[in-house]
């Protein structure tokens, strides 16, 4: 029982490449109100949705072990749909006794929405190309028609609060998709397949249009790691939880995007 307190009460780490993964930990710290966070961004390295899966894999075990080795984590938040397709498996088999929750495009989700079956992904290059997100697909085949949008640079124009730079990808991705609305043959629900893109959710929806529903990970992942911690009689007493904020780049860009958002 002794040992049960001493690791309820250690943090959840959670990283990203950046300040997206700051839209799963918004939802983490909602649902689970009185535990401790350790969020890193891997800034040095970023961005990681433009880099090949051995490279995304290295760092997310680089971060792992130092989020082990330096905060003792009790379980760890992939949040980032890229690092979580190239590395949740090497990390799980590397780390069995960790909880490990990772992120993916919320398609499952978008398809108890969708009335019109017609689905509109947008996300990363790395993530559309990813193994992981093919057997997701693959997976769902035949239950909608999904079309998919890689959004070059939008994470990068989001992680810098380029607001022009933002609103100009947001239009160009959302007017290479098509048709958008309630309409047959329309896309009618949208899904934000990276952790950065829900802070573009404003512009999104006003250039997607009211009849459209936008679907991101958040809250599913916030669930998912209840479950897991539960399980694993890991949930912290009650309590207040704290936040520890770093990052390989520069820190007080990661403070002022956790001002702004959180």
């Amino acid at each position: 029982m002794g040992s049960d307190a001493i690791s309820a009460s250690r943090p959840i780490g959670v990283f990203d490449s950046g300040v997206g993964g700051l839209s799963i930990l918004r939802a983490l710290r909602a649902e689970l109100p009185a535990e401790n966070f350790v969020y890193l961004a891997d800034a040095g390295f970023a961005p990681y949705g433009e880099r090949d899966d051995a490279f995304v894999a290295e760092r997310a075990r680089a971060v792992a072990q130092r989020l082990l080795d330096e905060h003792a984590i009790k379980a760890l938040v992939i949040a980032c749909n890229t690092a979580t397709a190239a590395a949740v498996h090497v990390l799980r088999a590397q780390l069995p006794g960790l909880p490990i929750v990772g992120v993916e495009p919320a398609l499952k989700p978008a398809l108890a929405l969708t009335r019109t079956g017609r689905i509109g992904v947008l996300a990363t290059r790395a993530t559309l190309a990813s193994a992981k997100f093919a057997a997701l697909q693959a997976a769902l085949q035949g239950q909608a028609q999904f079309v998919l949008q890689a959004c070059d640079g939008l994470a990068d124009a989001i992680e810098t609060n380029d607001g022009p730079r933002i609103a100009e990808l947001c239009a160009q991705y959302t007017g290479a998709l098509g048709r958008l609305g309630a309409d047959s043959g329309a896309i009618d629900t949208l899904v934000l397949g990276c952790t950065h893109y829900p802070f573009a959710q404003p512009q999104l929806q006003q250039l997607a249009g009211a009849d459209v529903h936008l679907v991101e990970t958040g809250q599913p992942v916030a669930r998912q790691t209840r479950r897991l911690l539960e399980s694993a009689g890991l949930r912290a007493p009650a309590g207040a939880g704290a936040l520890r904020l770093e990052s390989t780049g520069e820190l007080a860009a990661l403070e002022r995007a956790a001002a702004r958002w959180l």
